[in-house]
Formats: C-alpha cells, sequence, structure tokens
C-alpha cells in the first residue's frame, strides 16, 4: 500500500507516509519545559510507527501562549529537556518535526497579562480587545520564530513547521476576515502572505537549506470575507517559490461553526478528509509535498487520497490521541477503522491542566 511506502522531506527520510498531527497536549511544565510525561506519549507514537510526529504547539514568545502548560521555545533554557525528547523519539526509530506558532488574536490573556495583538484591532469572543501589530512588532515577532527554529534545530529536531492556520496570529493575517490593514501587509492575498514569507525567508537563513521548514495553514477560513481556497492556492505558490519543504493543510478556526478544525460526530468514510476538494485545487498548481489533515479514521480512505494523487501524506491527531498504536495495528493486518468517535472530550483533560489522552476512553475503562 502506498500508505506504508518509505518518503523523504528534504533529505528526511520518513518510513510510511502517516504523519501525526501537532496538537496541544497541555503536558510541559507550569514553566514550559518538556516534561517526562509529555516525552513519554510522544514516544510511544514513534514505537506505534506514525512515519512523522509533529510536536506540541510550541510557543515562541512569553506573551503568546495559547493555553496552560504550553511547550516554550523561546529560551535557550528550554533545549536541554528537548534535546532529551528527540534523542529519545530517535532512539524508538522516530522522526520528530517542532511545530512553532504565537497566538496572536488568541493569546491566553490571563495567563500573559498582556494585550493580545494581531493584523488589527480584532474583539474577542471573550470580550478582549487586541491592538493593531506595529511594523517593529512585526520585525520583533519574526526575531522570535527565527530564533526558535535555531533552538529547535539545535535540540535534535528533524525539521520545523510554521503554523499560519486555525486564526493564530500568521493566520489571521492571511485571513481578510481579521486583516484590515492598509499597509504592506494588507489587501490582496500577496500582501497578506508577506508576514508568513518574512518568517519563512528568515527560519530558512537560520536553520540552512538542508534542515526541513514545513508550514500549515488553512485550506479555507470557512467564514464570510475570510481566506479562500483561491487565497490559500496564491499563498502557497508564494511559499514554494520560499523553498517550503511541504505544507500541511487543515482549515477553519474556532469562529468557524461547523468547521471549526476539530469537527465533532462520528466519521462516515464519506466524511473523511474534510479538505479534498481545497486539496485537489492546491495540487492542480503546487508541486511542494501535501500533508492533509481532517477527519481521516480508516486505512482505505487513507490509501485512496494517495492513490488518487488528492495529497502526499495523511495527517492525523484525535485517532492517535484514542489508539497511540493505530499504525502499527494497521500495518498488522487489524484494519478496522479508528476507535476515535470525535466527540471532542479530550480537551477537557487537557483545559484542566491533566494532559492529553482519551478522556472516554479512560471513562469507559472506569466504568467496567
Amino acid at each position: 500500500m502506498k500508505v506504508f511506502k518509505s518518503a523523504v522531506i528534504n533529505g528526511m527520510s520518513l518510513a510510511n507516509r502517516f504523519v501525526r498531527s501537532a496538537t496541544w497536549e497541555g503536558m510541559a511544565t507550569d514553566d514550559g519545559y518538556c516534561s517526562p510525561e509529555l516525552t513519554q506519549l510522544l514516544v510511544r507514537l514513534a514505537r506505534g510507527n506514525v512515519g512523522l510526529i509533529i510536536s506540541s504547539h510550541s510557543n515562541i514568545s512569553p506573551t503568546g501562549l495559547a493555553g496552560i502548560r504550553q511547550v516554550g521555545v523561546w529560551s535557550d533554557d528550554f533545549i536541554p529537556q528537548l534535546t532529551e525528547l528527540t534523542r529519545q523519539i530517535h532512539e524508538a526509530s522516530g522522526k520528530i518535526v517542532m511545530q512553532l506558532n504565537h497566538a496572536g488574536n488568541r493569546t491566553a490573556t490571563e495567563l500573559t497579562n498582556t494585550i493580545p495583538m494581531g493584523p488589527t484591532a480584532f474583539k474577542n469572543s471573550d470580550g478582549t480587545v487586541s491592538r493593531t501589530m506595529e511594523k517593529q512588532d512585526i520585525d520583533t515577532v519574526v526575531e522570535q520564530f527565527t530564533a526558535a527554529a535555531r533552538r529547535v534545530q539545535q535540540a535534535g529536531f528533524d525539521g520545523v513547521q510554521i503554523h499560519a492556520a486555525h486564526g493564530y496570529l500568521l493566520s489571521s493575517f492571511l485571513s481578510p476576515y481579521f486583516n484590515k490593514r492598509t499597509d504592506e501587509y494588507g489587501g490582496n492575498a500577496v500582501n497578506r502572505a508577506r508576514f508568513l514569507l518574512e518568517v519563512l525567508q528568515a527560519v530558512r537563513a537560520a536553520v540552512g537549506n538542508n534542515f526541513p521548514v514545513l508550514v500549515k495553514m488553512n485550506a479555507a477560513d470557512f467564514l464570510p470575507g475570510g481566506l479562500t481556497a483561491e487565497d490559500m492556492v496564491t499563498t502557497a505558490l508564494l511559499l514554494e517559490k520560499a523553498s517550503v519543504d511541504a505544507i500541511e493543510l487543515s482549515g477553519g478556526t474556532p469562529l468557524s461553526e461547523k468547521c471549526i478544525p476539530f469537527r465533532s460526530g462520528k466519521h462516515l468514510p464519506e466524511r473523511e478528509g474534510y479538505y479534498r476538494e481545497e486539496a485537489r485545487q492546491y495540487k492542480e498548481k503546487v508541486t511542494v509535498p501535501l500533508i492533509l489533515v481532517g477527519g481521516f479514521r480508516s486505512l482505505a480512505v487513507s490509501e485512496k487520497f494517495l492513490q488518487e494523487g488528492i495529497c502526499d501524506f495523511i495527517a492525523l491527531c484525535r485517532p492517535l490521541i484514542r489508539e497511540p498504536e493505530l499504525i502499527r495495528r494497521w500495518q498488522e493486518g487489524n484494519t478496522a477503522p479508528s476507535e476515535c468517535i470525535s466527540d471532542n472530550r479530550c480537551f477537557v483533560p487537557i483545559r484542566n491542566g491533566q494532559g492529553l489522552y482519551c478522556f472516554t476512553k479512560e471513562r469507559h475503562h472506569e466504568e467496567r
């Protein structure tokens, strides 16, 4: 099967085409250090034969936090624990990329005690109003992404992913729903992509040409007046020219109602692959390898997407929370779909400071 064939992303050899899509595990220490528990969780994925692990939705700035117990990469102090993580992942024959992010409008102000910032002032659902970023703010964030990427490389990661999806800072600049600027960072899709391109170019210069640099972005915002699939393709072509090594397509924001990134409800095969049409548009014009996330739950559908050339890699997250050994199970011949029922109860323990696990599975065990 194609999903189990090896692949290479800028010299990074992967055993198969399955990718663990990054998430907020909520398992760092209160100060943002990678904990033994988080290391154990990710090593289990490596031993479960996940081809590539994208880890941790880490934050590049103490004022850009998205939530509690988020992994920090904004200081050299974090490097030793991250180095131990990569050592154990590689010992388990895994490959790992760290995701870098700034929360922007979605910054957890109760943790940072700062005013959130974004492309233009925006009133969040909790009543907080973000401030408009000045050029100096943009330059500072570019430097923070760059310094974080250097630390990731120094800690032994196999690559880095820049998070530009789901309404976070870089995503909000791409989106005309959030970005009402009239300077060189606003207006048409090319201008709205300028900030992301500056980040990518600075990161590439810092880590060199032989270190994989990935970007995660929305296939569309699914918001009135938001980023469209056409905008996405325009941005992807710009990223391609700027030497990105792979793009992961997700979609939606917390404001996107039924099209939020983590859609709930039992996933029938015909519902798997939320962004298949946007992925087809991408593949018509963009040659950069495409990682596609969004509701995949079965081996057959994953294989179908690769055979039809809709994408090059299949990314999963919630199924691997439920079953960290899912890929190995499929390889060994038990091809039943994932046991994940997409009820999103996995957010309950994270928000309570207890870390990432399948709440529903644990509850069922307790009831027996």
